[in-house]
C-alpha cells in the first residue's frame, strides 16, 4: 500500500444492528461493541485503514452516537479528519455523497474507500492487496466493489455476477449484474456456476466519479446533499449536516442509487475472511471455537454442549446437552434461538417496538459524553442509579423541579457544585442535593468516578433537567 496514492477511508456508522439483539440496540449498536476481541468493530475497521497509504478517515454517523465514536477512535489512537453527523437516517448513498462532496472540495480526484463500520475481516493483508487492485481500477474511472468468494450458499447476502475482464486493472472484472438475496436453491446454483460473489457493501472510487454518476442517475439526491453540506455547521468537534435539505434526499443504498445502474461498475474478487456479522449465527461462524464447536463468552458453564453460541454479560449461564443453539443473556433480556433461525430475532425487535417496550432500543446502562448511568431500582417516588463519570469529565450545571438527589461516592473523587458551595468528596463520603438547587458533578481525578444516586420526588423522568451550562452543547439530557 505504501506506493499507492493516498486513500481517504469513508467509514459509515449509521446502522442499528438489531439482528444482534439483545446485545446490540439502536442506542448502542454492534459497531460500538467488542464482539470479536477486546476492540470494538468500529475500532477494528479504523485500524484496518490506519497507516501508510491511507489518509485520516472520515466518519459519517448517527448524531446520537457522536461522543461514543469520538471516544472509541481516541482510545484506538485514530484521529479522524472529520466526524460528520447525519441529521436523519437516509441509507448509505446520501451518506457517501455528503462525504464525497466534502472530500471533493479539496481534491475531486481523491480516491474514496467506503467501508461499513461493522464488518469483520480476518485477513488484513489480503484486504489491503484487494484495495490496491480496486484503487488501480478507480484511477481508470471505474467504480469498484469487492466480491467475496462464497463459502456456502448464503441467502442473507446479495450476489454479484462477474462479467468480462476489465483490462485497465488486472484482477478486476466488469459487473455483469447485481442479484438480490436469493432462495437457497438459487444460491447453490450460483456457487456451482462459479462466477458469482457475495456483495460485500465496500467500494472504491474517486470523489468525482461517484458525484458524476449520481448526478446523472439521481440529480435530486445530489442537489439535496449539496445543499445539506453547504448549510452544515460546526458542533464542537463535529460537522452537523443541515437536516431539512438532507431529509429531502431519497433513502437509498449505494447499490440501488448507482452501482446497479452504471456501466462503470467493476468487481474485485476478495478472499479475505469477510463477514458482515449480520446475525448471531454469522458471529458464531467467524469467532474462535472450542473443541466442541462452541463459542462461550462471559460466565458460562457447558456440559455436553455442541456447536452453540452462548454469551452472558452478567449472570452465570449453565447449559447441558444442547446443540445448535444461540443463547444470549444481558441484564434485562434473554434470547434463545436455534442457529438456523437466529436472523429472525428482527421479528422480536419489531414486536418490542410495536408494544412500546424499551428493551428493543436501549440498555439499562445509558451512555453520555461524560460517562454513563444505570438504573438499579425504581419504585414509588424513588429511583436508585449507579453513575460513572470519566476522568476529567463533568456533567452540566443544572437543577430539577421535581426531585432531590442523594449522592454516595463509591470509588474515585467527586468535585461537586451545590448552590454557592464547592465540595470535594472521596470514597464513602456523601452529600444531598435539595430540590431546585443548582448543582454540577465533576471527576477531577485520573480514575473513573463511581457513585450511587438516590432520587426522590414526585417525578423522576430524565426530562426534569434544566441546563444552565453544558460543555457538550446539549439542550436535552
Amino acid at each position: 500500500m505504501s506506493s499507492a496514492p493516498s486513500i481517504v477511508p469513508i467509514i459509515l456508522s449509521g446502522g442499528s444492528g438489531t439482528r444482534l439483539w439483545p446485545v446490540s440496540r439502536s442506542s448502542y449498536p454492534k459497531q460500538l461493541l467488542p464482539l470479536l476481541g477486546r476492540r470494538t468493530m468500529l475500532q477494528e475497521t479504523a485500524l484496518r485503514v490506519h497507516g501508510p497509504g491511507f489518509a485520516a478517515p472520515m466518519l459519517v454517523c448517527n448524531a446520537e452516537h457522536r461522543f461514543l465514536i469520538a471516544q472509541q477512535l481516541a482510545e484506538a489512537g485514530v484521529r479522524p479528519a472529520q466526524i460528520v453527523l447525519e441529521p436523519v437516517a437516509r441509507n448509505t448513498a446520501p451518506a457517501v455523497t455528503a462525504a464525497a462532496l466534502l472530500v471533493a472540495a479539496e481534491d475531486p480526484e481523491a480516491i474514496l474507500l467506503v467501508l461499513p463500520s461493522d464488518h469483520a475481516i480476518r485477513d488484513t493483508d489480503g484486504f489491503r492487496r484487494a484495495v490496491g487492485t480496486a484503487v488501480t481500477a478507480a484511477g481508470r474511472g471505474a467504480l469498484a466493489t469487492f466480491g467475496i468468494a462464497p463459502e456456502h450458499p448464503a441467502t442473507g447476502y446479495g450476489y454479484i455476477r462477474a462479467g468480462e475482464a476489465f483490462p485497465a486493472a488486472p484482477g478486476c472484472s466488469k459487473v455483469a449484474r447485481f442479484v438480490e438475496k436469493p432462495a437457497r436453491e438459487t444460491a447453490e446454483a450460483y456457487i456451482a456456476e462459479g462466477d458469482y460473489y457475495w456483495n460485500s457493501g465496500m467500494f472504491v472510487f474517486t470523489a468525482r466519479a461517484w458525484l458524476d454518476e449520481l448526478g446523472r442517475l439521481d440529480p435530486d439526491m445530489l442537489a439535496a446533499c449539496r445543499d445539506s453540506v453547504g448549510r452544515a455547521c460546526r458542533d464542537l468537534d463535529f460537522l452537523r449536516l443541515d437536516g431539512d435539505s438532507f431529509g429531502r434526499a431519497r433513502g437509498q443504498s449505494v447499490d440501488y442509487a448507482v452501482m446497479e445502474h452504471t456501466d462503470r461498475a467493476v468487481v474485485v474478487p476478495a478472499d479475505i475472511g469477510w463477514s458482515d456479522v449480520g446475525s448471531w449465527s454469522a458471529l458464531w461462524g467467524v469467532a474462535d471455537k472450542d473443541e466442541s464447536g462452541n463459542v462461550l463468552e462471559g460466565d458460562v458453564l457447558a456440559d455436553g454442549v455442541r456447536n452453540c453460541y452462548i454469551r452472558s454479560t452478567r449472570p452465570l449461564v449453565a447449559a447441558i446437552g444442547v446443540e445448535d443453539l444461540v443463547v444470549v443473556v444481558t441484564d434485562d433480556a434473554v434470547l434463545v434461538s436455534t442457529t438456523e433461525r437466529a436472523e429472525d430475532v428482527k421479528n422480536i425487535v419489531g414486536r418490542l417496538a410495536r408494544d412500546g417496550r424499551s428493551e428493543g432500543n436501549s440498555h439499562p446502562r445509558v451512555y453520555r459524553p461524560w460517562g454513563s448511568y444505570e438504573t438499579l431500582e425504581i419504585g414509588e417516588r424513588f429511583q436508585v442509579k449507579q453513575i460513572i463519570v470519566n476522568p476529567g469529565a463533568k456533567l452540566s450545571l443544572q437543577y430539577h423541579y421535581h426531585r432531590a438527589e442523594h449522592w454516595v461516592v463509591v470509588e474515585g473523587t467527586a468535585r461537586i457544585v451545590r448552590g454557592d458551595e464547592e465540595l470535594l468528596l472521596h470514597e464513602n463520603q456523601s452529600t444531598f442535593i435539595p430540590l431546585g438547587v443548582q448543582h454540577r458533578l465533576e471527576n477531577p481525578g485520573r480514575v473513573p468516578l463511581r457513585l450511587i444516586e438516590v432520587q426522590s420526588g414526585s417525578y423522576l423522568g430524565e426530562d426534569d433537567i434544566v441546563r444552565l451550562d453544558d460543555q457538550y452543547g446539549r439542550q436535552g439530557n
